[in-house]
């Protein structure tokens, strides 16, 4: 199978094209390859069914975060057919270009509502720890959707019956009339007012949707939550939406993510930022400390003389990499120093013995070598309590 070109590429605009540039360049796109203009052209036919899909998905600001983010593979999780042609794509646009175009009231004679029409999208969030969001989970969610009636499987007419023609419209779903004008007589287009655009009319409604075709039901779906996820992303799952219209299929399910702040961690992109605390007199003779990573404890040996604010980095325990999860980021590590605010008189003491040495002569420091050692072994055991 080819592989898909990019949906900006196929529109001729840059990634940060506006809306109303978008717009345009469909618009554009839509008229030089639509099959009116181009009959029996298999490849300006395949090109408007691509134009159809780019613009399906950059139209629409949350799938075109999505494809921003992850590219085509953000519409490719398992339970979805291939692609957005043919699955609920609004011809309204073209509607109004090619009406304005060749005079007629709408695409192909006025826009029908009897036609097939996708369901609608559903949008649940859900809220995720730290460590989910980390290493992936399965979530299940319950949400309340709009799905065909199971008495009357969608018809919206009672058991035995069938829905009939509109009478009004002959089926059509629309009504035409004719208005005078300073040009003549001018034929205008309108959805029917019996039917609603749907082209039928149901006389014995259905005891269980009266007569809708649909009923709400609760329904349960497990969600797999891969491995790096983000705070604020999409997981599309295609198909598990609302039901459509007259054979239109179902619209996806879109779960946003939120994750819960961690008392330890904080995330920025694919690396793990925290903070750990050491004694200053850790800080001065080094020594090893333990870490808290998200995959969990782990020792690192303080080097002699490490200063306040001193940052280390703990290479590949960071945070899987939602592309390639066997990729991990870094964990970046900054050593605080704690002074003592509750020292006893001996420790004080000690103190101010390190603080005279500190500055004595050099001489002063090479004949007390030995008394400085001492020292050191002192103060070790003083702070370590």
């Amino acid at each position: 199978m080819a592989e898909k070109r990019d949906y900006y590429e196929i529109l001729g605009v840059s990634k940060d094209a506006s809306e109303a540039e978008l717009k345009k360049a469909y618009r554009k796109m839509a008229v030089k390859y639509h099959p009116d203009q181009n009959p029996g052209n298999k490849e300006a036919e395949d090109k408007f069914k691509e134009v159809n899909e780019a613009y399906e998905v950059l139209s629409d600001p949350q799938k075109r975060t999505q494809y921003d983010q992850f590219g085509h593979a953000a519409f490719d999780q398992s339970g979805g057919g291939g692609g957005f042609y043919g699955q609920g794509f609004d011809m309204g646009d073209l509607g109004d270009i090619f009406g304005s175009m060749f005079g007629f009231g709408g695409f192909g004679g006025g826009t029908r509502r009897n036609g097939p029409r996708r369901g609608n999208d559903v949008n649940v969030n859900i809220q995720l720890t730290f460590e989910e969001a980390a290493f992936g989970c399965t979530k299940e969610i319950s949400i309340g959707i709009l799905d065909e009636c199971e008495t009357c499987q969608g018809t919206g007419a009672k058991s035995g019956t069938h829905p009939e023609s509109c009478p009004k419209c002959n089926g059509t779903g629309q009504e035409r009339f004719v208005q005078q004008s300073m040009f003549g007589a001018v034929t205008s287009v309108r959805t029917c007012s019996q039917c609603h655009g749907t082209g039928k009319v149901v006389k014995d409604p259905c005891n269980t949707c009266k007569g809708a075709g649909k009923v709400r039901k609760t329904k349960k779906y497990e969600v797999n939550i891969p491995k790096g996820i983000d705070n604020g992303q999409t997981i599309r799952l295609a198909n598990k939406g609302e039901v459509g219209e007259n054979g239109g299929g179902y619209g996806d399910l879109l779960v946003t993510v939120y994750v819960q702040p961690d008392r330890v961690f904080v995330r920025k992109g694919f690396d793990v930022y925290c903070d750990v605390p050491i004694s200053f007199v850790q800080a001065a003779l080094g020594g090893e400390i333990v870490i808290k990573t998200i995959d969990g404890e782990q020792k690192y040996t303080v080097k002699p003389g490490t200063q306040p604010e001193t940052v280390v980095t703990l290479r590949g325990v960071g945070i899987p990499n939602l592309r390639n999860p066997k990729v991990r980021g870094n964990q970046v590590v900054t050593l605080k120093v704690k002074i003592p605010t509750d020292m006893s008189e001996r420790q004080k003491d000690l103190l101010r013995q390190f603080y005279k040495e500190e500055a004595a002569p050099e001489q002063e420091h090479k004949n007390g070598a030995e008394d400085k050692k001492s020292f050191s072994e002192k103060m070790k055991g003083f702070f370590k309590e």
